[in-house]
């Protein structure tokens, strides 16, 4: 299987910088949202085999989410917590400008020593933006200014006399310095399910971060993602989303599930489903986030119980080694309890991960 094998798959975690943890259900979470806690579950992680973390972005209080740290400030903080751990910040186009968010995440990135990416959303939450009196674009309208978003922060990061001229931004003669560090510019993640999400990873991403999915949903993904990058002569790369619980049973991982789910916040998982629903039937094609979630898929709000990484270590890595097969370069993952997850995940089901990658270079 050439290729296969030619890179081992790479791991992320969802930071809970958010209160309410990964799933919106009154089940016990031994997770917390403060410093505190993140700054020791970055350190536990970066130990366990993770190379990045992601943190979340949300504005205002909703969902379940009562609280929120924001996400390119308590990046920067567990950037300074790590040593080799990537931070990912998700940004919103339309409340950040791309020459400001350009020279944040330089410092950033040189202050950790190139570790800074950032994660463009586009947006699914409308009132974080008319409740801070910003216009709403329509859907494609928005990823219109998310490629040119990335195009300005990448020409910010790589000439010293920035120049663009497009519908959202114009930049004139602009130079910020300290450049990033070691590289070109920090890596750029982006997700989104829709065609415009798709066509905008084809062409400018780094990284296409794919809602959870069964192994037929996310190689379609993978597939018109490529054939959109191949026209571009662009070079792409693949995140998937999934939640994991791992118990030494099946039965038990399956409990598990079945009581977060049983214990779901049937309010905030309908008011969020609400929200979102315009996110996939606003497109033509009907493609868009969330557009087929189920009440289920929704108490996880990326979908990751459909990704299946529930089970025995031995059964969360043939499902990973899968996905690897399919195309998924990095996997992104939530838990319940993150302290004991995370540990678990580095001790027991990593390694088992491992082995099965080492038997497919021997095929």
């Amino acid at each position: 299987m050439p290729g296969i094998a030619s890179e081992p798959l790479k791991f992320a975690y969802w930071v809970p910088n958010v209160s309410g943890g990964l799933v919106t259900s009154d089940i016990e979470q031994r997770t917390d949202w403060g410093y505190e806690y993140n700054r020791e579950l970055a350190v536990l992680a970066e130990n366990s085999g993770f190379e990045y973390a992601l943190s979340q972005v949300r504005y205002t209080a909703s969902y379940g989410a009562a609280y929120q740290h924001e996400s390119t400030g308590f990046s920067l903080a567990l950037l300074l917590a790590t040593q080799r751990l990537k931070v990912i910040a998700a940004v919103h186009p339309g409340l950040w400008h791309p020459g400001v968010l350009a020279k944040f995440i330089a410092s950033a990135d040189v202050i950790s020593g190139g570790r800074a990416a950032v994660n463009v959303v586009s947006g699914w939450f409308k009132d974080e933006f008319t409740n801070l009196g910003e216009p709403w674009l329509e859907h494609d309208e928005r990823y219109r200014r998310s490629e040119e978003f990335i195009r300005v922060v990448k020409e910010l990061w790589t000439s010293d006399h920035a120049e663009f001229a497009g519908d959202f931004y114009r930049i004139h003669d602009f130079d910020i310095k300290p450049k990033p560090a070691g590289r070109p510019h920090p890596e750029i993640f982006q997700g989104g399910n829709s065609t415009a999400a798709r066509k905008l990873a084809g062409r400018v991403s780094d990284w296409y971060f794919s809602n959870g999915k069964d192994f037929d949903g996310f190689s379609e993904q993978v597939a018109e993602v490529r054939g959109y990058a191949a026209e571009n002569d662009h070079a792409v790369r693949f995140g998937l989303n999934g939640f994991v619980i791992a118990r030494e049973t099946e039965s038990e991982a399956k409990a598990v599930l079945r009581e977060i789910v049983e214990k779901a916040n049937t309010e905030a998982v309908e008011g969020f489903r609400n929200a979102v629903k315009q996110a996939g039937s606003s497109t033509s094609d009907k493609k868009g986030m969330w557009a087929d979630s189920e009440f289920k898929d929704l108490v996880q709000y990326n979908d990751g119980f459909r990704t299946g990484l529930i089970g025995t270590p031995e059964q969360i890595a043939d499902r990973a080694i899968e996905y690897k097969k399919r195309g998924a370069n990095l996997l992104l993952l939530g838990f319940l309890h993150y302290l004991e997850d995370v540990e678990y995940f580095g001790k027991h089901v990593l390694p088992v991960i491992r082995e099965k990658e080492a038997d497919l270079e021997r095929v």
